[in-house]
């Protein structure tokens, strides 16, 4: 249940406002478009397409307070153990804060601990950038394949997309996540196992589909380089580390404990792309770039935990998302980076806002009776003008959107960058204001083909500005979002650092491999469907084999 008076008063708000469009609000606020806007850490938000007045933002503002938004960030920078149901800490923070700022863990400094970590990652990506570090057969490392899952996965991956502009072009970057073969066959498909290193990342190191690909890259190794009358321990020490926790399980791989990075219990997966998860960020980038995005996720860190609220960035996407989700009944929020790098930054996006806050239940465990967690989805522009802005323009549902543009381009062809900012303007503008029915007519078109023509409009949009996209705009992009996650968890009123909802169907996947692989005709004690699926596929494998 959700309380609060604060929460009725906006519902009794939101009534009345939504009959009243955005050129009503705009014409009535000459100043708005610079009024409602705020600015940190690089990043420039123009929030004034949003469907809001100042009442709103008021209003929006006192759900905070009665929330206690301002004592659950204190608690999150303290350390407090405010993942509930798994009794951790939520940490992310720390893995950002700088050399001598103190954060405890159980009266324990983590920030040491975190650098020393760094310090690690940073002395062995020199030696394999420079080449100092060889392969087995003693040749430089050329390639890294990155194998991963969810949080381990997404975040290197949009990263190194979002950085290339940095990286050393003299090396490639691979990632392999899905448990298809597939993607581990395409992405070895080209490369030299003798100028390959692997990074196997999973806290745990028992991940199923992270250490089925493991093995099959250990395997495929072997076959070019283990051929020497050698138990393959040699291949693997110098082709294999290991982002982990689990030093025990690292070494009965067959990888050497000192080339092990490891990070913590109050780190979670779509988190950890500023951890030691990031370590092929740090091999492609070089640790000074590295250092740079720290500096970005830091600096929003400490905008987040400092800023009055109703000039934080973070806290205002996040409340200007419960107000879209919950008082105008929007089911999705669009990304829409205007920047080719950020292509994988919308799949980043999903699991961090999706498996933070798609949960049913609160904190204390009672049922929701109100909408949480909205999908997250996008391309980046101009893409997606092509495809689906067909329906954010004059579909029937409210999608509102999130355009990311920055000002200054990467590559020298400023023609076509103005081209690009000139597109995120005018669909901002197209989807607040639209296009009367009278003006259409005004354009003489013929009457049939007027309702075609005309945009409803009054569809919100925040617009996100940076100068350029650099490692540090990334970094304070990133926590950004991050943060404005958080917030709408603490308005729902949800633990959004656990995942619980991602365990059940793993079990039972566990459970059905057995039964696929077992010899003879296993009982079967699903469902019918299930049953006859899994029974169709046996007998369409074993016909083939």
């Amino acid at each position: 249940m959700m309380p609060q008076p604060q929460w009725r008063t906006l519902q009794q708000h939101a009534g009345p406002l939504q009959r009243r469009h955005l050129r009503e609000l705009f014409a009535a606020d000459p100043a708005r478009g610079s009024r409602l806007q705020a600015e940190a850490a690089g990043l420039y938000l123009d929030f004034s397409k949003q469907r809001v007045n100042d009442e709103t933002l008021r209003l929006l503002l006192a759900l905070a307070d009665a929330r206690g938004l301002a004592e659950r960030i204190a608690a999150m920078f303290r350390g407090d153990r405010i993942n509930t149901t798994e009794d951790r800490a939520v940490l992310h923070i720390a893995l950002r804060a700088p050399a001598g700022m103190h954060i405890a863990v159980d009266g324990k400094d983590v920030v040491a601990d975190v650098h020393a970590v760094l310090d690690r990652m940073a002395a062995f990506a020199d030696r394999v950038r420079s080449g100092k570090w060889t392969g087995y057969s003693g040749q430089p490392i050329c390639n890294v394949v990155s194998i991963g899952i969810g949080g381990s996965d997404l975040g290197p991956v949009m990263a190194y997309e979002a950085l290339q502009h940095y990286s050393q072009r003299e090396m490639t970057f691979h990632f392999v996540s899905n448990v298809d073969g597939s993607d581990f066959v395409e992405a070895t498909r080209n490369l030299d196992p003798a100028e390959t290193l692997f990074i196997i990342c999973s806290k745990t190191f028992t991940t199923q589909e992270t250490l089925t690909n493991a093995r099959a890259a250990r395997a495929w190794c072997l076959r070019a380089l283990g051929d020497t009358g050698t138990d393959g321990s040699e291949v693997v020490a110098r082709h294999f580390v290991a982002v982990s926790t689990n030093a025990a399980e690292v070494v009965k791989f067959g990888i050497d404990a000192e080339n092990m990075f490891g990070f913590w219990d109050w780190v979670g997966g779509r988190y950890s792309m500023d951890s030691a998860i990031g370590l092929s960020t740090m091999l492609a980038i070089g640790p000074e770039h590295f250092r740079a995005l720290l500096a970005g996720f830091h600096a929003m860190d400490m905008h987040f935990r400092n800023a009055p609220l109703d000039r934080n960035l973070p806290a205002l996407m996040g409340l200007l998302a419960v107000w879209n989700a919950n008082f105008l009944g929007a089911a999705t929020v669009a990304v829409l980076p205007y920047a080719h790098y950020l292509k994988r930054f919308p799949a980043y996006l999903q699991q961090l806002a999706m498996e933070s806050n798609g949960k049913h239940v609160t904190r204390e465990g009672s049922p929701v009776d109100y909408a949480t967690g909205p999908v997250y989805w996008g391309e980046p522009g101009t893409n997606g003008q092509h495809s689906f802005y067909q329906l954010i323009h004059q579909g029937t549902q409210l999608v509102p959107c999130d355009f990311i543009g920055f000002c200054q381009p990467l590559n020298p062809l400023d023609d076509q960058h103005d081209l690009l900012m000139a597109n995120l303007f005018a669909q901002s503008e197209a989807l607040a204001f639209g296009k009367s029915a009278d003006a259409v007519k005004a354009e003489v078109m013929p009457a049939a083909l007027v309702p075609h023509r005309t945009f409803e409009g009054n569809r919100p949009s925040n617009t996100l500005l940076a100068e350029r996209l650099t490692p540090y705009t990334l970094g304070a992009l990133v926590a950004l979002y991050e943060h404005s996650v958080f917030v709408q968890g603490v308005i729902w009123d949800i633990d959004s650092f656990d995942q619980w909802g991602v365990e059940l169907g793993k079990a039972l996947a566990r459970r059905t491999a057995a039964e696929i692989a077992s010899e003879g005709d296993p009982e079967l004690a699903h469902d019918s469907s299930t049953n006859t699926l899994i029974a169709r596929y046996r007998r369409l494998r074993q016909s083939i084999a």
